[in-house]
């Protein structure tokens, strides 16, 4: 782990300033467009073909980069981010708005120098220990020892990559790799939260059953988006549609949500704060991203297991779920970064055993 002050590149669109609601909210003014789109009607980058995509033609405005609003939040986040790192900006505009660019970057966040400005398309070739962008395409090549994505309704798609849905989430996380080998081991002797996290195939969801069935703790059922499987009931899942889902996201309800496989899930804070707060242990299946959404809040009080299972058997019941053919290529490309988030997991558990034996070894964890 590297100890030197740690590079971060940060895009700026709908990182650091409002561009993609900025813009519809302009097309919705100027074509009087009823009802009004909104970003979660982004689903990609087109070129023309939707009605969506008619907020394209504002970003190679000068006036528009000129004009784009501060996202709340974001001159304090590159203020603290600069306190224990080297930012840079990394970011794509038109040869036009480049000028507007630098000079609102400059005026905007004074902390970062005016050479940590890098404005251009290639972002493949710029060298970060971290990067943190709402772009697939970006976070899909970028050669940073870290990509970060910054959940959008636009990224969606994309499955087990590393992200975060704040700064405070992002901020965190920068915690956890800088200090990844010296931090303080966790305890859940007063009640917390276990994090299970691994690929699709690794166990996870039986490993949690048994936790609960056999060793009292409790399952968290995590509300979702994709459809009800074969067998699966109520305590397995919270079903919903996906506008009950945003409307409740919208409203607070969600201690953390993220996307998989280009479905909602997201954890109530009420279910676990009641069992942790009363000295039991909730355990929870969750991606990365969910978990260091929930050791953001609990702090030494979450257990992020990581449950390592060999690639071909991952592959092998990728292959053999009931899965529409685009989920299972999603699944099996994106396992290499699965795999990386180990990395960011207080321990590993090997789960090519019986289920049995590795709930019985999770639990141990929890009494030492």
């Amino acid at each position: 782990m590297k100890k030197y002050r740690l590079r971060i590149g940060l895009d700026v669109d709908d990182i650091l300033y409002d561009c993609n609601a900025y813009a519809l909210a302009r097309l919705n003014r100027e074509e009087s467009i009823d009802p009004p789109l909104s970003i979660y009607d982004i689903r990609g980058w087109g070129e023309g073909q939707s009605r969506v995509d008619g907020r394209l033609k504002y970003f190679g405005d000068p006036d528009f980069v000129r004009e784009q609003p501060v996202l709340e939040g974001a001159k304090d986040f590159v203020r603290r981010l600069c306190a224990v790192a080297d930012v840079f900006f990394v970011t794509a505009v038109p040869p036009a708005c480049m000028s507007a660019r630098a000079l609102r970057l400059r005026a905007d966040f004074p902390e970062v120098p005016a050479e940590h400005i890098l404005i251009g398309t290639r972002k493949d070739m710029v060298s970060l220990d971290i990067l943190l962008d709402d772009g697939a395409h970006n976070i899909e090549h970028t050669p940073a020892t870290y990509p970060v994505l910054f959940r959008k309704p636009w990224n969606t798609h994309l499955s087990g990559l590393l992200s975060v849905n704040s700064f405070d989430d992002f901020l965190h996380l920068v915690e956890m790799i800088r200090e990844a080998y010296v931090a303080e081991k966790p305890s859940l002797a007063g009640g917390g939260v276990i994090c299970l996290v691994g690929p699709t195939g690794s166990g996870k969801n039986e490993v949690a059953r048994l936790l609960s069935a056999k060793y009292g703790m409790k399952k968290a059922v995590t509300a979702t988006t994709r459809p009800r499987r074969e067998g699966e009931g109520d305590l397995d899942y919270r079903f919903l549609s996906e506008a009950e889902f945003i409307a409740e996201r919208e409203a607070g309800k969600f201690l953390e949500t993220t996307v998989y496989s280009g479905h909602y899930f997201g954890t109530a804070a009420a279910d676990l704060d009641s069992v942790a707060d009363a000295g039991g242990i909730a355990v929870l299946p969750i991606d990365i991203c969910g978990a260091l959404t929930l050791k953001n809040r609990y702090r030494q009080r979450a257990l992020l297991v990581f449950l390592r299972r060999r690639r071909y058997v991952v592959i092998r019941d990728i292959v053999a779920r009931d899965l529409a053919p685009d989920d299972k290529t999603c699944r099996i490309l994106s396992l290499d970064d699965e795999y990386r988030n180990e990395e960011l997991c207080d321990v590993t558990v090997h789960a090519d055993r019986a289920p049995e034996h590795v709930a019985a070894e999770v639990a141990a964890l929890c009494s030492e």
